[in-house]
């Protein structure tokens, strides 16, 4: 392979796991206002897996495509007009979401402004674990639900990929959390700073939470209205998933709190409060698994499984 190629990994068709193969593909070059960034880690999310399921992606960007938006590595090259990075430095990002960013490759093109300085004292292997999921519950807690200290957050499926940051993301704000999750994962949250724990599968939140301020819901479904019954009056539900006809918008609106859909967005801001967060010591991010890029087909695989806790990691480059 030379210089002008590398290895990505890419699908022709919709299906199971194994449509990922890999291939050698031209490299890409920055244009103005972007930087190219050596792939080292890049995060594994069920947006990937259910976009090589469906073989679209939410733009409408057809087959064939390279999957993955969680980017650690390192500045290969820069293009005109950029000032913020130089070639070496390490940076972290989610670009160009929802549109492909073809992170499941070397090297990826994307614009500046969408990366941030690696937290320090943070390897690749977790910094491709938070980019996504760190976003998208910094955006929901802090610029949609706008939490302060005191408030009662509920936070659905705490142990996961999105759930274990938000629950760090709102005791850093000096929230008191509630999480739900199976009891074997209840340690785990509480040492992460969890306040109450509610396993799933014997207690029903709906009814024993109440008075909650913010609820982050990445389930669903049925759980959209059930966790309005916890919210006090001015409260705010924040559903991860778009909605659809059981979303109870209307429902929320009669009895005086807000429902609403949040899809994060690339934010280089957002991404340095991150990496403060990491640099202070008050968030850490938990990897389930590790995979070589080569070996996506079993990352997905076991991300389907819905039994992860954390992120699981593709590692691409030494």
């Amino acid at each position: 392979m030379d210089q002008a190629t590398m290895r990505a990994l890419t699908q022709d068709t919709a299906g199971s796991p194994d449509v990922l193969r890999l291939v050698e593909t031209p490299r890409p070059r920055p244009d103005r206002g972007e930087i190219l960034v050596r792939v080292h880690a890049a995060g594994v999310n069920p947006a990937d897996w259910k976009t090589r399921e469906r073989g679209v992606f939410a733009d409408g960007t057809a087959l064939p495509f390279t999957l993955g938006f969680d980017v650690s590595g390192v500045v290969e090259a820069v293009g005109d007009g950029v000032t913020l990075f130089r070639p070496g430095d390490a940076v972290f990002g989610m670009p160009r979401f929802p549109h492909p960013a073809g992170a499941y490759a070397e090297y990826v093109a994307a614009p500046a402004r969408q990366f941030a300085p690696r937290p320090r004292g943070l390897g690749h292997i977790e910094a491709g674990a938070l980019p996504l999921a760190a976003l998208t519950a910094w955006q929901a807690l802090v610029d949609t639900a706008r939490v302060r200290p005191g408030d009662r957050v509920l936070i659905h499926a705490a142990a996961g990929g999105v759930g274990h940051l938000a629950v760090q993301i709102a005791k850093a704000r000096g929230a008191y959390v509630i999480g739900t999750a199976g009891a074997a994962k209840h340690e785990l949250l509480r040492s992460l700073g969890a306040d109450e724990l509610i396993d799933y599968r014997t207690r029903d939140f709906a009814e024993t939470v109440r008075d909650v301020d913010v609820v982050v819901d990445g389930i669903g479904g049925p759980s959209w209205a059930r966790s309005l019954r916890t919210l006090r009056p001015g409260g705010t539900l924040v559903s991860l998933l778009p909605p659809d006809d059981a979303f109870p918008a209307e429902e929320a609106e009669a009895v005086g709190v807000r429902a609403v859909f949040m899809l994060v967005e690339p934010d280089h801001a957002g991404l340095r409060a991150i990496a403060s967060l990491v640099e202070d010591g008050d968030l850490r991010v938990i990897v389930d698994e590790v995979f070589p890029l080569e070996e996506a087909a079993k990352a997905h695989a076991h991300g389907e499984t819905g039994r992860t806790t954390g992120k699981i990691v593709l590692s691409v480059a030494p």
